[in-house]
């Protein structure tokens, strides 16, 4: 496997950045769930990371569990409207506040679906957090109630986001140059 170096266009988002701005999001989760039930479910794999660090800046009691879902083969970008759930809860969420937290909402699809598979268990209230927000490729419209950066249409990688499966551990947000960038790969 290369080096990142190798087809690292920029750093899109800092450490320090995303750090910051987490906090700010841990804090803001904190203020609207005050005295109120939180579960948080962390979309794999890519939201594992930051699932991690915003966990950490949320102040009130607060549970977690994992969904997979599969709408991206092996390469940069395939993708297709069809969401499949490859891990479902574990934890009931009938009448519990529900957190999604996501690395990256682009097109809505996914999103889209794990939202309608969930609002079928009766959940108290069910959110979306991510960190990234790729508005300009959204293709169905998704409510976000937490959004980190919104960010132009480039391909990214690092902190959780990765190309076929590596390069999560990064510390930052960072842009695929575009010789190594192939749309339908």
């Amino acid at each position: 496997m290369q080096d990142y170096h190798e087809f690292l266009d920029e750093v899109l988002i800092p450490d320090d950045v995303l750090q910051k701005r987490i906090a700010e999001l841990g804090a803001e989760i904190s203020r609207d769930y005050k005295g109120k039930d939180l579960l948080l479910v962390c979309i794999l794999r890519g939201g594992v990371v930051f699932l991690t660090d915003l966990m950490r800046h949320i102040s009130v009691p607060h549970s977690i569990d994992f969904m997979a879902v599969s709408s991206y083969g092996v390469g940069v970008r395939q993708h297709n409207a069809q969401s499949r759930i490859t891990l479902d809860l574990n934890t009931d969420i009938i009448n519990r506040n529900v957190l999604l937290v996501e690395d990256i909402v682009d097109s809505g699809y996914t999103i889209k679906a794990v939202l309608d598979f969930l609002s079928t268990r009766h959940p108290k209230s069910l959110r979306v957090c991510t960190l990234l927000d790729k508005a300009e490729r959204r293709k169905i419209n998704v409510p976000i109630h937490y959004r980190g950066f919104t960010i132009p249409d480039k391909f990214v990688f690092g902190y959780g986001l990765d190309i076929d499966e590596y390069y999560r551990n990064l510390p930052f947000i960072g842009v695929l140059s575009k010789e190594h960038y192939c749309p339908e790969a």
